[in-house]
């Protein structure tokens, strides 16, 4: 009858995950009950791994440890941190902040593991061990893992590991020893899903029906672009005092849900720039929805910044493009080769150099060239690998190049750069490349 009540709390506590809390349940078992040696738990951040594991663990009061493997570079840590969950173990000034016991291996973790369990009194009961952020193992020793995985076996003692990660199984499998732990995915949640959980957030003083339509209204515009339930509580915290606004000066009631969303609508709209990208903190864009009018160049940085977040040498392709696009092609000796002799000055008038290139529009350049101009200013020795391929077939996509020509011509591709001189300037600057400096048009 306890965990009957558990499970219904814990379902009360955290919607949505049924069916995952009833396996672990029943799994689980009472605490004296030998369980499975391990369990690996996988899905995509904020699917309420940590949180389901944590809470049920504490409200059946299961002997545990949970260990960050994050904070936990080495295997001397690792283990030293374990024993000190297990056993108990505090540091404080009295044991000068010391370690429960100094483990240096696999042997000593088995044989202090057993005094650990010991000492805390739970030889007859599963005591669990949760490591998050466990795709970090994989980094370590190659005997780890597969140690950590048969634990239960090699300490004969009742314990069962639980690997919280978000990559899938199969990423662990390097070698053989390993024992096979029983897996359970948390999927994604869906859009009712999160609009049911962000609906318990109700602030007090406000009806669940009306912050249920608020949330509803910024599910409809961020849900496209942003599915995580941390990033959309986040949203949802932060343009709520901005939705209620007119509510608070009396000038609507909470009935005028159309006349609350025509008010909300273009901050919502602003604040689609700041998913995940965050260029302004929680309080900055309060301040700005306070204020009400755009701050000096805050805005401005959201919308340039948006654009430019590009793999590093998906930047230097890209300024090499334009290059190629807008600088003709018998100049590129003059800007980027080191010995290009001395430039000589005709006095005959040039018509074609009295009409500038960015009026004229870009050029159609080869691919060779392209990647003799990238090798030329970028940092470093960069090897012509599939990976810096793959980003030119990555901005076509974007829309930052396009590819001209017929299909059929696989041996000399060619491109044409399609942004603007402010966008490539943005990107230049993200780098620290003076591009005006290597512009035909501008150069005396």
């Amino acid at each position: 009858m306890e965990q009957v009540g558990v499970v219904a709390d814990l379902m009360d506590e955290i919607p949505s995950r049924k069916k995952q809390i009833q396996l672990l349940v029943d799994l689980f078992g009472q605490k004296n009950h030998y369980t499975c040696p391990a369990l690996y738990i996988f899905g995509h951040s904020a699917t309420g791994k940590s949180l389901i594991i944590n809470s049920i663990l504490t409200k059946l009061e299961l002997p545990h440890a949970i260990v960050n493997c994050v904070e936990c570079h080495t295997q001397r840590l690792l283990y030293e941190q374990i024993l000190n969950k297990v056993a108990g173990y505090q540091a404080d000034p009295s044991n000068n902040y010391g370690c429960y016991a100094r483990c240096d291996n696999a042997n000593d973790f088995m044989r202090l593991l057993k005094s650990a369990i010991a000492e805390r009194g739970a030889q007859e009961e599963t005591v669990y061990i949760v490591l998050d952020k466990a795709e970090r193992l994989r980094d370590m020793e190659a005997n780890l893992l597969p140690g950590l995985l048969r634990l239960s076996e090699l300490s004969h003692c009742n314990v069962c590991v639980i690997l919280i990660s978000q990559l899938v199984w199969a990423k662990f499998r390097t070698g053989t020893g390993f024992a096979e732990p029983i897996i359970l995915h948390f999927p994604d949640y869906s859009k009712a899903e999160l609009l049911d959980i962000i609906s318990h957030d109700c602030p007090p003083g406000y009806s669940a029906d009306f912050y249920s339509s608020y949330a509803n209204l910024l599910m409809s515009v961020f849900y496209i672009a942003c599915r995580d339930l941390n990033e959309i509580r986040h949203l949802a915290f932060l343009n709520f005092p901005k939705y209620i606004e007119p509510i608070n000066k009396g000038l609507l009631t909470q009935d005028n849900a159309h006349k609350l969303w025509r008010n909300i609508e273009p901050h919502l709209k602003k604040a689609m720039h700041t998913v995940y990208l965050r260029e302004v903190s929680s309080s900055q864009w309060e301040r700005y929805q306070e204020e009400d009018c755009e701050q000096p160049g805050v805005l401005t940085c959201l919308s340039s910044r948006s654009k430019v977040e590009l793999p590093f040498y998906s930047k230097y392709l890209l300024i090499a493009a334009y290059m190629a696009s807008y600088n003709p092609a018998k100049t590129d000796r003059r800007f980027f080769s080191k010995h290009h002799g001395k430039i000589r000055k005709s006095s005959k008038a040039n018509p074609k150099k009295d009409t500038s290139s960015q009026l004229l529009g870009p050029k159609a350049f080869a691919l060779d060239r392209l990647m003799a101009i990238f090798y030329s200013i970028v940092d470093g020795k960069v090897s012509a690998t599939a990976n810096v391929f793959s980003q030119i077939s990555s901005l076509v996509t974007l829309s930052l190049l396009c590819q001209v020509g017929h299909d059929d011509q696989l041996d000399s591709p060619r491109y044409k750069c399609t942004v603007s001189l402010d966008f490539i300037q943005s990107i230049a600057r993200t780098v620290n490349f003076d591009i005006i400096r290597y512009l035909y048009d501008f150069v005396q």
